[in-house]
């Protein structure tokens, strides 16, 4: 038998141990995130984006639309993103 109280801290823990551990860029990296996002708004290439979440692994696939440098966002194939998310870049092939 368990008591509420520990039911509820239980799934909590449960739940926090799987969070993933945000990754920082360092000024080379946002370098190149940066490279690879312009050139593929730009030239109209395809890029692969890999984004934070905290349970999954997300990644976005597609073209760079636009980029909106004061709310930090960028749209890819008509969905914003925020940039601080990003874990790292590079174009698809």
């Amino acid at each position: 038998m368990m008591l509420p109280g520990h039911k509820v801290a239980l799934n909590v823990w449960d739940r926090e141990r799987h969070k993933r551990m945000l990754i920082h860029l360092d000024e080379q990296e946002w370098e190149d995130v940066s490279r690879a996002v312009a050139q593929s708004m730009k030239q109209r290439e395809p890029i692969k984006l890999k984004m934070y979440h905290e349970f999954e692994e997300l990644e976005i696939i597609g073209i760079v639309d636009r980029v909106n440098q004061l709310k930090c966002q960028f749209m890819v194939d008509g969905e914003w993103f925020l940039i601080k998310d990003f874990e790292g870049a590079q174009l698809e092939n």
